[in-house]
C-alpha cells in the first residue's frame, strides 16, 4: 500500500480543525514514538489530540480521503507495539477524551471515554461501592480504550473475566469517518452480528473507539491476600487445579519465579516485603474476596490444608491494607524491573490451566536448547504465563536465532497444549509473524477480509496483527 506523506496543507487542516495546541510535529513527537514494548521506536509525522467524537470523525475522514495512515494511541503502555505508527502518518491520541460521562447506579453501567485511566475509573466507582474488575499491571497509567482494544485482563480475570465481559456497547468512528454504535445498552442482545465484541481486541485496526458503555458489579466487602513459597516450581503450577477441585475460586492466583523477585531487588523497583529464602524457587500470590469474612477465612483454611501436601515454605498472610498494597506492588513491578535489567522479549503465552506445568517445563527446556535465560511470572489461575527471555550477554547472532526460531518453538508448544500465543497483550507488531502457528491460511484470510470490509484503504493501524 502506498501512503501519502504529510504535507503543509494537511497540517493546515489539522490545526484548523483541532487548534495549534492539539497538533504536535517535529521533535515534539518523540514521546509518542515508543511504548513499553522492548526497544521499538516508530515516529509519527504528527500527533493529534481530538477532544470529541465529531473531531475524531473529521480527522479520520480526511485521512481516509488522503490515504494518510492512522494509529490510535493513548497511554502507550502496551507490550505488543500495537500503538506504534509503523507506517508513520498520524498518531491520533485519545488522551484528552478521558471523562466518565455517566455512572448509572440503577443499571450498574457507566459511559466512559477511551482516554480514561483504568485506576481512576476504579477509584471513582469504589466510592459508590461499585466495581470494574479488569486490572492490568499498568492500571495506574493504562487507559480503558487501550484495554478494550487489546481485550486486557489482569489478575482478577481469573474470577471475574476480561475486558470483553464488561463492554456492553461502543461508539466507534469507522475508517471512512462514519460514527456508529455497535449494540445496545442491555445485558442481553441477540440482534444480528455482535459488532461490539468484534471491536474488542481488534487493536485499533477496524476503527477508533470514542465511547464505551461498561457493565459494573458490586464491590466485594472483604479481601484476603496470602503468599505461598514453593521449593519446587512444578508444584506451584500443579497445585492450581487442586484449588479449584476443592470448590475454591480465588479472585487471583499469581505465579512468580524466584528469579523475578531477585531482578526486582537489583533494580530501582526493589521492594520485596518478605525474606527470600534459599530453598524457595517460586511463589503464588493468592487473593480471596467476597462479602462474608467468615467464608474467606474458611477458604483460607482449606488452602492451608491443600498446601500441607506440597513442599511449601512459611505462608504469609497480609494483615493490613499496606501489606496487601506492597505485595501487589511487588507483583505489578516485575515487568518494569525486567525491562530495566536487560534487553528482553516478553511472550504472553496462555494454555488451559492444567497444562501450565507442561508449559513451564517446556519453556525451560527450550531455553536450555537455545542458551537463553527466562524469567516467568503471570496469571497461574487462568494459564496465562508471561515468559521474559533475557538477552543479557548473548551475541547478536544467538539473539537473532532465538527471536527467529526459539520463540516459534515456545508458541508451537502453547498451541500443542491447547493454548495460543497471546492471552492479554495482543498481537500488534511483535507477534504478527507468528500468527500462522495458531491459525490456518484460511483463518488468516477470513480475518483479512473482515479488515478489508471495514477499512478498504488500509489506513487504520496498518501493519499490525497480520503476517508480513
Amino acid at each position: 500500500m502506498s501512503y501519502t506523506k504529510i504535507e503543509a496543507s494537511h497540517l493546515d487542516f489539522f490545526i484548523k480543525t483541532l487548534g495549534e495546541e492539539n497538533v504536535l510535529t517535529g521533535k515534539n513527537v518523540l514521546d509518542y514514538s515508543s511504548d513499553h514494548t522492548e526497544d521499538l521506536i516508530y515516529k509519527p509525522e504528527a500527533v493529534l489530540f481530538p477532544e470529541s467524537t465529531e473531531l475524531v470523525s473529521q480527522l479520520v475522514a480526511f485521512c481516509n480521503t488522503n490515504l494518510i495512515p492512522i494509529t490510535p494511541s493513548a497511554a502507550l503502555t502496551g507490550l505488543s507495539g500495537g500503538a506504534l505508527p509503523y507506517y508513520q502518518g498520524v498518531s491520533v491520541s485519545m488522551k484528552k477524551m478521558n471523562k466518565i460521562l455517566k455512572i448509572d447506579e440503577a443499571n450498574f453501567q457507566a459511559v466512559i471515554q477511551p482516554g480514561l485511566i483504568n485506576e481512576e475509573f476504579q477509584n471513582r466507582l469504589s466510592k459508590k461501592n461499585l466495581f470494574y474488575p479488569p486490572d492490568p499491571a499498568s492500571k495506574g497509567s493504562c487507559t480503558l480504550g487501550g484495554n478494550i482494544a487489546l481485550n486486557a485482563g489482569g489478575p482478577k480475570a481469573l474470577k471475574y473475566g476480561v475486558t470483553s465481559n464488561y463492554v456492553i456497547n461502543l461508539e466507534v468512528v469507522l475508517p471512512n469517518g462514519s460514527i456508529i454504535w455497535t449494540g445496545a445498552n442491555t445485558l442481553k442482545n441477540s440482534t444480528g452480528y455482535n459488532l461490539t465484541q468484534l471491536m474488542v481486541g481488534s487493536e485499533g485496526t477496524l476503527g477508533i473507539i470514542t465511547k464505551a458503555v461498561i457493565k459494573l458489579i458490586s464491590k466485594p466487602k472483604y479481601t484476603l491476600l496470602m503468599l505461598i513459597p514453593f521449593n519446587l516450581v512444578s508444584e506451584s503450577c500443579e497445585v492450581v487445579s487442586k484449588i479449584f477441585l476443592e470448590g475454591i475460586t480465588p479472585s487471583s492466583i499469581e505465579f512468580m519465579e524466584k528469579a523475578a523477585l531477585e531482578v526486582i531487588q537489583k533494580t530501582q523497583f526493589a521492594n520485596i516485603p518478605f525474606e527470600l529464602k534459599k530453598n524457595e524457587k517460586s511463589y503464588l500470590l493468592i487473593e480471596l474476596d467476597g462479602n462474608e469474612e467468615k467464608k474467606l477465612l474458611e477458604n483460607a483454611e482449606k488452602l492451608y490444608a491443600i498446601f500441607e501436601n506440597y513442599d511449601c515454605g512459611e505462608i504469609l498472610i497480609a494483615e493490613t491494607s499496606i501489606q496487601k498494597e506492597n505485595l501487589w506492588k511487588m507483583r505489578r513491578n516485575i515487568g518494569l524491573a525486567v525491562k530495566s535489567h536487560s534487553i528482553y522479549k516478553e511472550e504472553d503465552t496462555v494454555v488451559p490451566r492444567n497444562k501450565l506445568p507442561e508449559l513451564m517445563k517446556g519453556v525451560k527446556l527450550i531455553g536450555k536448547k537455545y542458551g537463553f535465560k527466562s524469567i516467568c511470572y503471570g496469571h497461574a489461575g487462568d494459564g496465562n504465563l508471561h515468559v521474559n527471555i533475557l538477552k543479557e550477554n548473548l551475541s547478536e547472532l544467538v539473539w537473532s536465532n532465538i527471536k527467529k526460531t526459539g520463540i516459534r518453538e515456545i508458541f508451537s508448544l502453547c498451541v500443542k497444549l491447547g493454548g495460543t500465543i497471546s492471552g492479554e497483550h495482543g498481537i500488534g507488531l511483535v507477534q504478527k509473524n507468528y500468527m500462522d502457528i495458531p491459525f490456518s491460511k484460511e483463518m488468516i484470510s477470513l480475518q483479512k477480509e473482515i479488515k478489508f470490509l471495514f477499512d478498504p484503504n488500509n489506513i487504520m493501524n496498518p501493519g499490525k496483527i497480520f503476517p508480513d
